[in-house]
């Protein structure tokens, strides 16, 4: 099921993502070489409906088009399949950032199988950081996203935006199975189709190709704003929903998505409801927080304790395969010197 190349093939500097199909027969690995050692590892459409990290990618690769790299880099290339469509994942398919090592849900599935097999070689190829570029479906900020807190780690983060999200689960994203052998960060670059944030996840890639060495200063805390990933939040299975669609029993705020990364006091209402629990909500251990993060009053579905939403969608189909939101606090600078200590609840 993995392709691998040492070369690209013909026409993919040219290729949209609904196109790649007919280079690319499904998962691809593409090893490039650098002047230095060891390697960028680079995945671009985990997800087929976001495509930024494939148009950046072309957009670098023509940039240096004739000239060696900076930087030995191999590049992955996801589902291929569900980009034909334009879509996260084929209603068959398991979710392509699950299936990595350390999934316990997928493991065994064929799609895990080939996730196992690109780790492992690009373990043993050596590694000098692994990116990982997504678009988000809802309005959000350019972010990146962290299951660390080394200095390393952070500085890789902040190649992209000072602004960085402190994620330590689901199972089996490419992220965290990358964490414990290299700087690995995930970067959100906004709604996919915008010439401005392909052209931030291009001066990202590029900035992580000419990066002789990680600084030996640690961040500062001028130059970081660090969340905490504390729940994710979905809508119950048994219930139906939608956006500005007072006729359902749960309807959400038609312009819920311009929540993300607003800091949110108790009482802020999401939409109307008579559900007393519509939703799941889970912290990092799996455990039931619903009643600690919303409550339903008066016909309003509102937060329970001050959060910060990201990656709120209006996309339907995006919600039931993956989530509503992710709520967040923000973390005290100093617990950047306590890294296996989880931020304390407000």
């Amino acid at each position: 099921m993995l392709t691998r190349l040492d070369a690209l093939p013909a026409g993919f500097l040219d290729t949209p993502a609904r196109e790649l199909h007919q280079l690319l027969p499904g998962p691809t690995l593409i090893h490039v070489p650098g002047r230095r050692t060891p390697e960028l590892f680079v995945s671009v459409l985990l997800h087929g409906n976001e495509d930024v990290g494939l148009v950046a990618i072309q957009q670098v690769l023509k940039a240096h088009a004739g000239r060696e790299l900076p930087r030995a880099m191999s590049l992955f290339i996801g589902n291929v399949a569900a980009a034909s469509e334009g879509l996260r994942r084929l209603d068959q398919q398991p979710d392509y950032n699950r299936v990595w090592p350390g999934t316990v849900v997928h493991a065994g599935t064929p799609e895990a199988e080939v996730m196992q097999q690109v780790h492992q070689i690009m373990v043993e190829r050596g590694l000098f950081a692994s990116i990982d570029i997504h678009n988000n479906t809802g309005l959000n900020p350019h972010y990146s996203v962290v299951c660390q807190l080394d200095a390393n780690t952070l500085h890789l983060a902040m190649l992209l935006t000072r602004t960085v999200v402190w994620f330590r689960g689901p199972e089996g994203s490419q992220t965290a199975s990358f964490a414990q052998h290299c700087p690995s960060v995930a970067v959100e670059c906004g709604k996919p189709g915008y010439p401005a944030n392909e052209a931030a996840a291009t001066r990202f890639i590029e900035a992580c190709l000419h990066l002789a060495a990680f600084p030996e200063h640690g961040v500062r805390e001028s130059d970081i704003d660090l969340y905490h990933t504390v729940a994710l939040v979905k809508v119950a299975p048994d219930v139906d929903f939608g956006f500005g669609t007072p006729e359902l029993p749960l309807n959400f705020k038609p312009q819920l998505d311009h929540l993300n990364f607003v800091e949110l006091d108790a009482g802020a209402v999401f939409g109307q409801t008579q559900l007393s629990r519509p939703l799941d909500v889970r912290d990092e251990l799996g455990q039931d927080v619903a009643d600690t993060f919303f409550r339903t009053r008066n016909g309003e579905l509102q937060l329970q304790r001050p959060s910060m939403p990201a990656m709120l969608t209006l996309d339907a189909k995006v919600v039931r395969q993956d989530c509503l939101c992710y709520l967040m606090d923000r973390v005290p600078f100093e617990l950047l010197n306590q890294p296996d200590q989880p931020p304390s609840p407000r």
